[in-house]
């Protein structure tokens, strides 16, 4: 999609950009794939704060996404290309010959009109879902499954995309969008092609509150708190952190420490770290 530009009538309108979304589907969402989402703010079921930064926003519903891609051999229909609130990608709704409909996350160079279908006989198109198995190596492909039968969990966000490296030992090997070289087993599928909306990073938002209505609220630096708010308060002007390096306001190593857990069953599939 094209990037729209505005006349800088306000100082928050200057540098303003957004999408151009005249290529969706002009339809309400599908009724029966909505579910309401409870705002939480951040705050678990004691009321404390969580995850900081987080609270307001304009009210949504969930799309149900197919993340599964279980109705094997089976072609749909793809009826519309729509936003979604919740993801960086557009979502198409798909309908099966059942009848049934579904939501997908939309692929680049997918359209209104096109087949797709899931299953080890599908042709190799974007859209189309297939298990490692059966896609050719080279292919690009987004919505990956870790464990076969989960749904897809990797390469789903916009404009992203993973490259099948090769095939060996009953492993597929991949190449995920951080650089990462990791290995998945060949009964787990992946859906072929791009991720669409590739001018998603490019969007300019140009004043604070586009970014308040996504729910996301102010984030303070520790250095300009006083000391009884943050570890990096207090002094006399600017100040270094003072101490052996940057903490959290509980006073825990940040900003580059590791916190992956060492005994991640997962550990062992990775071939290359993204950081090498």
């Amino acid at each position: 999609m094209a990037i729209k530009k505005y006349s800088p009538t306000t100082p928050g309108r200057r540098g303003m950009t957004t999408q151009d979304y005249s290529c969706l589907s002009k339809v309400a969402p599908e009724r029966s794939l909505l579910e309401p989402m409870k705002k939480s703010a951040g705050r678990n079921s004691y009321g404390r704060i969580t995850v900081r930064h987080h609270g307001g926003g304009n009210r949504t519903k969930y799309r149900v996404i197919d993340f599964k891609r279980d109705k094997v051999d089976m072609p749909a229909k793809v009826l519309t290309l729509e936003y979604d609130p919740n993801r960086s990608a557009l979502i198409s709704l798909v309908q099966y010959e059942d009848g049934e409909k579904r939501y997908i996350i939309a692929p680049e160079g997918m359209n209104v009109g096109d087949t797709i279908m899931s299953g080890a006989n599908a042709d190799i198109k974007p859209g189309n879902c297939l298990p490692f198995a059966n896609i050719p190596v080279g292919t690009v492909i987004h919505n990956i499954e870790m464990y076969p039968g989960k749904g897809a969990q990797l390469v789903r966000s916009a404009g992203n995309m993973a490259q099948l490296m090769g095939k060996e030992n009953g492993y597929a090997l991949v190449r995920l969008p951080s650089g990462e070289m990791r290995q998945f087993t060949l009964n787990c599928i992946a859906t072929v092609g791009q991720v669409g909306n590739l001018d998603h990073e490019n969007v300019n938002y140009g004043k604070a509150g586009r970014v308040r209505h996504m729910g996301w609220r102010p984030t303070v630096r520790g250095s300009v708190m006083n000391p009884c708010d943050h570890p990096h308060g207090g002094g006399e002007g600017k100040c270094p952190v003072g101490r052996s390096g940057p903490v959290t306001p509980w006073g825990k190593p940040a900003l580059g420490l590791k916190t992956r857990s060492q005994k991640k069953a997962s550990n062992k599939f990775i071939v290359k770290r993204r950081n090498g």
